[in-house]
């Protein structure tokens, strides 16, 4: 068991039956009245955002977690298959768990947290920040740039993300996995 002055960020609780991760938090003492704790927690099963104000000194559980690097295979229809880089041992994921599946290369390592106390797997966390190759778009119109104009564009892993006008098959460019948006061209 920890209290509220306990709370930081990555911290994983249990609150109502699931497991969650603080997010963002802060220690608020009103002029009057007690003080309390304002979370924002993301759920690790769902993946939904929750705003939590939990009074001071209130009592919290907190569930450890283990983080361990695993290599992705590839998928099937059973899900997604990893493999763990120190003993070489296999898992596979469903889609719920993994936080942009589409954006996902064969051979890429990520990191899986695991409840410590079951051993089940709580979440599949991709690298921030990925680089990969266009394999299909349309050429841009010259003269549309005035007005920040995009165009869909498919990358080697078959997702679909907008990209400038400028961009053409075989560029590299860099994504932000969180929200699944292009970023830059990348020159290598």
């Amino acid at each position: 068991m920890a209290s509220t002055s306990d709370i930081r960020n990555g911290l994983c609780i249990r609150h109502n039956n699931d497991i969650f991760k603080v997010i963002d938090f802060q220690h608020v003492k009103p002029g009057k009245g007690p003080a309390f704790v304002r979370t924002k927690l993301r759920s690790l099963t769902s993946g939904k955002v929750l705003d939590k104000t939990i009074p001071a000194g209130h009592k919290i559980v907190d569930v450890r977690v283990e983080t361990h690097k695993y290599q992705y295979l590839y998928n099937d229809d059973q899900g997604y298959h990893f493999m763990n880089n120190d003993d070489y041992t296999q898992i596979f994921l469903g889609t719920e768990l993994i936080d942009s599946p589409g954006l996902m290369k064969e051979g890429m390592n990520v990191d899986i947290a695991f409840n410590a106390e079951d051993e089940a797997p709580l979440t599949c966390n991709i690298p921030a920040h990925l680089i990969l190759e266009i394999t299909h778009t349309e050429p841009g119109v010259k003269g549309n740039t005035a007005t920040n104009a995009t165009k869909p564009a498919t990358v080697e892993t078959g997702a679909t993300i907008n990209v400038p006008l400028f961009i053409n098959e075989g560029d590299k460019v860099k994504i932000d996995t969180e929200k699944g948006t292009y970023m830059e061209r990348v020159k290598l």
